[in-house]
């Protein structure tokens, strides 16, 4: 009796003992579960977040390309409009301008209003960058017809009202900012000095004193405003270059003034006069 008990309590002794088994909660199982759909479900939303964002990136840098392009072709065309101005003369004036304001309605139905088509409807201000060059030659061009016709300056209102029929009602229209259309207005100084010089070397002495009384007021009002700007790095050079060309205008018109006679055959005396004495040649 006693054998049978020890080898009953050797046999319990030498028996495997059964792995502790962890409780796990209830809802464990549930929040793991739960826990992966929740990552599985924010992948995916961030899979189509920047699905998104990468799409819309690309629609605008092809935007930007189209936009490039068409400043391009406003800048060029714009350009061959003031060359058209530059052969203006006592002689053809009319005809000249009439030309030149044929050539700016082009560049504005043909060019500009592509650059509208790509810009209207859209954060337009992004893409500035872009277009910035194409839009200070078209101001350039349309002031400068502008005053040559009328000896009157072509404000921004004016120039964004044109604009206005070339956009969809429905979308908000593109209008140029004010930046731009000072740029432009600080570039057609430049082309206002060659003019002046080429009128003078015509006999139109007058038409350079007005050029430069319309030179002076806008760099005296641009310098009462430039200071206050807030992005005017560009303008503070341009302001550099515009004092250049009145001085230049400024110094032409002087010397017509004073040494006057010198330029007798170019005002289209038909009296000789000695170019280095100022009196009439002495026959030898």
């Amino acid at each position: 009796m006693l054998y049978c008990a020890r080898s009953l309590h050797r046999i319990f002794l030498m028996a495997p003992k059964p792995k502790p088994h962890r409780l796990h909660p209830a809802g464990t199982a549930l929040q793991s579960s739960a826990k992966r759909v929740r990552t599985m479900s924010t992948e995916s939303s961030f899979k189509d977040a920047f699905g998104k964002y990468a799409e819309y990136l690309n629609d605008l840098n092809d935007k930007r390309e189209r936009v490039v392009k068409a400043s391009r072709d406003v800048t060029m065309n714009s350009k061959k409009v003031i060359f058209q101005v530059h052969r203006i003369s006592k002689y053809n004036k009319e005809e000249v301008l009439e030309k030149a304001e044929k050539d700016l309605a082009a560049v504005t139905d043909q060019y500009m209003s592509r650059l509208v088509k790509e810009l209207q409807g859209t954060d337009f201000w992004k893409l500035r960058r872009a277009y910035s060059p194409g839009v200070q030659e078209y101001v350039e061009a349309a002031t400068f017809c502008k005053f040559c016709q009328t000896g009157t300056l072509l404000n921004l209102d004016e120039i964004n009202a044109s604009l206005l029929p070339l956009s969809d009602p429905s979308l908000e229209p593109l209008q140029l900012k004010i930046l731009d259309y000072l740029l432009g207005l600080a570039d057609l100084t430049g082309e206002l000095m060659r003019l002046a010089i080429g009128r003078i070397s015509d006999g139109e002495p007058e038409f350079a004193e007005r050029i430069c009384k319309f030179v002076r007021e806008i760099y005296r009002e641009l310098s009462l405003i430039v200071p206050h700007m807030d992005d005017s790095s560009d303008m503070k050079t341009k302001m550099d270059t515009m004092l250049q060309s009145m001085l230049k205008i400024e110094n032409a018109c002087f010397s017509v003034h004073v040494r006057g006679s010198e330029y007798m055959p170019l005002l289209g005396s038909s009296e000789p006069s000695s170019f280095l004495l100022g009196v009439s040649d002495i026959e030898l």
